[in-house]
Formats: structure tokens, C-alpha cells, sequence
């Protein structure tokens, strides 16, 4: 690693113990809402088993989250989100093979 580099990222995790000890804020944070999961399965009319695997998550996973025990994250929360925003649209797009067989 090269001097600059190694100092740039030297830098950067000062500046985040920094951040995390209060010393100084944020340049940007990102705040995303929960999302109500068991809301969204009910929404599409499907049974747990169903919804988890259209999602690709295990039953567990999703009763995880409807229970409240674990949130999903990251795409998981965004695929949440589409398929709250336009159930039938998400869920078609998703699994289209299925419509068309």
C-alpha cells in the first residue's frame, strides 16, 4: 500500500472514532423506516410459507421479522418496500416464469 493511500485511510478511521465518540458529526447519515412485514405479507394474501419463498427467505427468516425478533436489511428491506409500494406489480415481476408456465 502506498503512503498516500495508507494516510487517506488513517484519516478516515480517525475521523469515524471521532464520529462514534461524539466529537464530530456526520458529514451525511441515512435513516430508513422499519417496515412492517407481516403488514406487507398481508397485503399480498399469501401464507408465510409463500411470501418467504417468493422472497427467497426462509420461513424462519420471515417470521423473524414478523415477530419482530430480527428487521430485515439491505435488499431484503428494499424488495420489502417495492412490494409494499405495488404488491402485484413486485410479485409478478419477481416470479414471472411462474405466470407465464
Amino acid at each position: 500500500m502506498d503512503d498516500k493511500l495508507f494516510q487517506e485511510l488513517a484519516s478516515s478511521i480517525n475521523e469515524a472514532g471521532q464520529i462514534k465518540r461524539g466529537a464530530e458529526k456526520a458529514s451525511r447519515t441515512f435513516e430508513f423506516s422499519d417496515v412492517n412485514v407481516r403488514l406487507v405479507r398481508a397485503e399480498t394474501g399469501l401464507s408465510q410459507p409463500q411470501f418467504a419463498s417468493l422472497l427467497g427467505v426462509s420461513a424462519a427468516t420471515l417470521r423473524n421479522w414478523e415477530q419482530g425478533r430480527r428487521q430485515p436489511t439491505g435488499p431484503a428491506r428494499a424488495l420489502l418496500r417495492i412490494v409494499k409500494a405495488n404488491p402485484r406489480l413486485a410479485l409478478e415481476t419477481l416470479h414471472a416464469e411462474l405466470l407465464t408456465a
